[in-house]
């Protein structure tokens, strides 16, 4: 029979806490109990720390879960700025023009606030983050809110869809927006990731329901592909480019039901992953397929959370 030390060299260890790098499949006691290390090749989302101001309809820049800023939002418009590090929020400078419903898009430290909502409407308002503040710079062509953008930062970006003008498509060249090839769904509340030419749209609503539909632009021209598996509006996402994406949480068209529903793309079709623990929409989102972050939303929260492929856990066995 082979038994635990044929297979790791090793007898099962006798610990007082955990080791610091277990490995896929080992097993020890701590303090009595057994444990075991596992990886999930699935991926899944942990709590991480969360915002210092709760709030929904907030935007977001990063490239990852451990790098990602975030920025204003509601209830009331916001104007406050937050870095997360991986390990918890910290207050930076806030934005110029208090807003929600804005595109957030780019890095940590080279990021633009694109549009947004204001108690007298829409705002044209594009900002730019340079790791320290903001600065106001060109404005958008059309004044609207619930966009998706894309970018690698503050220099490259794209702005789509929203309201009003649902299907309308903007590029950022650093210092000016040109308008380009519409979506070919029009649509608000969508959600977008990716880069200047090479992005992906999903989601959103098309009046009177939601939308499962995804498109990919490749620099001159969206192109309808696989839908989502759930329709949905006010969903978050973050992904490289047009080739993947993680995309979560959002609502059914009538906001009586948040979802906690969470969908891989690889280029070709999305594939239903492990939910968020918590259920929630509007809220932003960030990073790159394997390594997201997920927070605010609405109810309004401040709750943060952590998409990591492959995921590991420490599980304990209960020895009969």
């Amino acid at each position: 029979m082979t038994t635990y030390k044929d297979i790791h060299g090793t007898k099962v260890e006798v610990r007082t806490d955990d080791p610091a790098n277990p490995v896929n499949g080992q097993v020890w006691y701590n303090s009595g109990t057994l444990k075991g290390h596992k990886v999930s090749t699935a991926g899944a989302w942990a709590t991480g720390s969360n915002l210092n101001t709760a709030r929904q309809q907030l935007a977001g820049a990063g490239v990852s879960n451990t790098a990602a800023l975030a920025f204003g939002g509601a209830p009331d418009e916001k104007n406050e700025t937050e870095l997360y590090n991986g390990s918890s929020w910290t207050e930076l400078n806030n934005l110029n023009t208090a807003r929600f419903e804005m595109g957030g898009t780019g890095i940590s430290t080279s990021a633009l606030s694109i549009g947004g909502e204001l108690p007298g409407g829409n705002t044209a308002v594009n900002e730019s983050w340079n790791g320290t503040s903001w600065t106001e710079v060109a404005d958008i062509n059309s004044a609207r809110s619930r966009t998706g953008a894309a970018g690698v930062d503050n220099t490259s970006a794209l702005v789509f869809g929203g309201t009003p003008g649902g299907a309308l498509t903007e590029v950022w060249n650093g210092s000016g927006w040109t308008e380009v090839g519409d979506l070919n769904d029009s649509r608000w509340g969508l959600t977008g990731n990716g880069t200047a030419t090479s992005a992906l749209a999903c989601g959103g609503e098309d009046a009177p329901s939601n939308t499962a539909n995804t498109e990919v632009w490749n620099g001159t021209a969206w192109t309808e592909v696989n839908n989502l598996n759930t329709a949905r509006r006010e969903l978050a996402s973050g992904g490289a480019d047009s080739t993947s994406s993680l995309a979560f949480g959002g609502e059914n068209p009538s906001g009586s039901t948040v979802k906690a529903v969470t969908e891989s793309w690889n280029g070709t079709s999305w594939t239903e992953v492990n939910d968020l623990n918590s259920a929630r929409n509007e809220l932003a989102g960030n990073g790159v397929a394997a390594s997201a972050l997920g927070y605010g939303g609405l109810p309004t929260t401040a709750a943060t959370e952590e998409w990591s492929e492959p995921f590991p856990t420490t599980v304990s066995f209960t020895v009969s």
